[in-house]
């Protein structure tokens, strides 16, 4: 079965950026912090990554998100969705209108202008043909940014919530959650390391809990 698993790091304040993130500074100032355990040596943070990464069928994410992994200070061979672990999903990219050129036209990139729903639609046909292709279940993944996630979850578009708490307070920067409905998680698996606490919640459906 294909999952729809958003999947971000935050801070302990509930930050996703720190203060003034742009283009080239995609994290803001002191928010790489948030992804030491993304590239850290330690082996359940690097057996996490691996896991998830290798069962992404398609990956989402909105349009400031992809013109920072696609600027010039963005992705390359060795930093990337699953470098270094897997070979790259599809991507989705949620957005008013296509961008004139893409610089990593070597990743599989779809653009949807008529929003955040037809999106994981989309993303959930490339990842259930990558599943029959491979035979095996494969989940589409939201990795941001913060209002993207925020936005699926408010509408009730999330089967999974994967948080990975970094030991840091940022103080001012993008926020995760900026309100929206209640929703009732349940708690699923908890795997602290040196570098972050990851939590695993199921999205339960409005009105449940």
């Amino acid at each position: 079965m294909t999952r729809i698993i958003a999947d971000i790091s935050i801070s302990l304040d509930g930050l996703v950026t720190g203060p003034d993130p742009r283009p080239d500074n995609g994290l803001g100032t002191g928010g790489e912090a948030l992804h030491t355990w993304a590239f850290s040596d330690d082996p359940d943070d690097r057996r996490l990554l691996r896991e998830s990464t290798s069962r992404s069928g398609a990956v989402v994410l909105g349009r400031r998100l992809f013109d920072i992994v696609d600027g010039p200070q963005g992705w390359n061979d060795d930093t990337g969705y699953g470098a270094g672990e897997v070979g790259t999903p599809a991507f989705v990219v949620v957005t008013s209108s296509p961008p004139e050129s893409v610089r990593r036209a070597d990743l599989d990139w779809t653009f949807v202008t008529t929003g955040l729903t037809d999106a994981v639609g989309a993303a959930r046909e490339r990842a259930e043909a990558a599943s029959a292709e491979r035979g095996t279940d494969l989940d589409v993944v939201l990795m941001g940014g913060g209002a993207t996630i925020g936005s699926a979850l408010d509408a009730g578009l999330l089967d999974v919530l994967r948080v990975h708490l970094a030991p840091v307070v940022l103080g001012t920067g993008t926020p995760l959650f900026t309100g929206g409905s209640r929703r009732t998680l349940v708690q699923r698996s908890v795997l602290t390391t040196p570098n972050a606490t990851h939590l695993t919640y199921d999205v339960l459906p409005a009105g449940s809990g």
